[in-house]
């Protein structure tokens, strides 16, 4: 069957360009705007759920992020730290209220089509969303911790040593889930509602608890 056909098939149409005006807007506010003075700009139009404002978010990201697709939805009060670094594919929604945290040397590559729920939290500083990925509202990602070390010093004030969390294609992270530092959820992995990823799970298999276990799998 014809790859085009079997896309269509399956609801994966190509994604459809963004406006030539949006994309030139974008291109002029990074040429005569600071990133500092785009993410002031970007307040104005957190709040709202207009089609306006939602047009305005996704040109001051497209403006402001390392790559940026197609088809982004970006939802009110959605937060984020050095959009400088994201890499962002087509048809991507984030939802109301998340927040994505990178870090200025860090990476944070987000795939096509993939889908983020309300109220979601990524500590992005070493992090990988690839292609179809669906993520619950509230789910987090917890990139990094400090050592502790030495034990006479605040912990706060001890070394972070980050970690990356890869969550590789169409794998599903279920609502209020927590993946920790050095994480990959394999490629078709179900992590269920709630549950604490504290080891990486294999591709296909279902994980689910505190800790996360294994509870079966999509392919047997």
């Amino acid at each position: 069957m014809p790859e085009r056909l079997v896309r269509a098939v399956h609801g994966l149409r190509e994604q459809a360009p963004d406006a030539d005006f949006e994309v030139g807007l974008a291109a002029h506010l990074r040429r005569t705007h600071s990133r500092e003075h785009l993410l002031d700009l970007y307040a104005r139009f957190s709040a709202a759920d207009t089609e306006f404002d939602g047009l305005m978010r996704r040109v001051i990201w497209r403006a402001c992020c390392k790559a940026f697709g197609h088809g982004v939805r970006i939802g009110t009060g959605v937060g984020f730290k050095h959009p400088e670094t994201f890499e962002v594919g087509d048809g991507v929604f984030v939802g109301a209220g998340a927040y994505i945290q990178g870090r200025f040397d860090g990476t944070c590559r987000i795939g096509s089509r993939v889908w983020i729920g309300p109220q979601s939290y990524f500590d992005a500083r070493d992090l990988v969303l690839e292609d179809d990925v669906g993520w619950g509202p509230g789910a987090r990602v917890l990139g990094s911790q400090h050592t502790g070390v030495p034990s006479g010093v605040p912990i706060i004030r001890t070394d972070l040593l980050i970690k990356p969390v890869v969550v590789q294609r169409g794998a599903d992270i279920g609502t209020g889930a927590v993946l920790l530092p050095g994480v990959t959820v394999g490629e078709g992995a179900i992590v269920g509602a709630g549950a604490v990823v504290t080891r990486s799970v294999r591709a296909g298999d279902k994980s689910a608890g505190v800790p996360a276990r294994v509870i079966g799998s999509r392919t047997r």
